[in-house]
């Protein structure tokens, strides 16, 4: 049986741990507000701008419109970005996306597979393994804004256009509440619009439905300078947006998931306390039950 101070110091060192994960939960709180904002902001614009160039390409009028981003080719070299966050304690928010990599790499093994990463849990974890990994991204959540954004998506889709690579899914948190999150896994290149065939993704066998499915415009607009122009403006601007909105719903995913573990550490170490605290009264009850027992026997051997 442990003694009275082995108890308490484990009491001591619960106690601590709580303080510590309260802490943090608050933290993470506070961090989840402003990231939902974020991402509540950027949905709307995301999926307009979608539909945009949907009705653009759909309402064409017999013109011959097309861009490279939007054209699909046989697959033969695909680009995995993979979100995940610089530090754990966040519950099952990176592993989950890890397992969801892990398995598009497994389904895609005839295809020569490159990872990209954001987020260091990620970028250990195939290193470790000896994937192909082609870059990281690092310190992108410490100055995570949508010029920053933009360039990384500059640079898949130069790569794209090069001929390096055929498509480029991303594999994130989507964040749906503070305590659910869902796993995505999103083609990003060729950019998919409700009029883009999905010859593509049926090829790599991973595409996901579309986030939203906007309604076509009843009326159509006049374009200045011309169809053509707004639609080579639109497209590189749209996978810039959709990358964006990918780490929008990581960060916020990440912070959400932060503050449900934290706040069921939290819970457990408060019943672990109670336990602990119950059985130090009952073991000192034992002990001092026992000193009254060994003064009356020895009071009655001196008699």
């Amino acid at each position: 049986m442990a003694s009275l101070r082995d108890i308490r110091k484990r009491i001591r060192s619960v106690k601590n741990t709580r303080q510590i994960t309260k802490a943090m939960k608050m933290v993470a709180a506070a961090k989840l507000r402003k990231a939902q904002d974020a991402i509540i902001a950027a949905r709307p614009y995301a999926s307009m701008l979608d539909q945009i160039i949907s009705d653009l390409v759909t309402r064409s009028g017999g013109e011959e419109l097309a861009h490279p981003l939007l054209t699909s080719r046989p697959v033969r070299k695909v680009e995995l970005v993979v979100l995940t966050s610089d530090r754990g304690l966040a519950g099952g928010f990176n592993s989950n996306v890890i397992r969801r990599a892990s398995r598009f790499v497994y389904e895609n093994s005839g295809l020569e597979v490159e990872i990209s990463t954001v987020g260091r849990k990620g970028n250990d974890f195939f290193r470790q393994r000896g994937q192909k990994m082609r870059k990281d991204f690092g310190q992108l959540y410490q100055r995570l804004d949508y010029p920053h954004a933009s360039q990384v998506a500059e640079e898949l889709s130069a790569r794209f256009l090069k001929g390096e690579v055929d498509a480029v899914y991303v594999v994130y948190n989507e964040f749906i509440s503070a305590i659910n999150q869902k796993v995505t896994l999103a083609q990003l290149l060729p950019l998919q619009t409700l009029s883009v065939g999905t010859a593509t993704a049926a090829q790599a066998g991973q595409m996901p439905p579309p986030d939203v499915a906007p309604t076509p415009a009843l009326v159509d607009f006049k374009y200045e300078p011309g169809r053509q122009d707004v639609l080579d403006r639109l497209v590189p601007q749209a996978v810039s947006i959709k990358l964006y909105r990918s780490l929008l719903e990581s960060v916020a995913s990440e912070h959400g998931a932060r503050m449900s573990a934290m706040d069921n550490a939290t819970s457990n170490a408060t019943d672990m306390i109670a336990s602990l605290s119950l059985t130090y009264n009952r073991t000192r009850q034992a002990v001092i039950t026992n000193e009254l027992m060994e003064i009356v026997s020895g009071a009655e051997a001196l008699k």
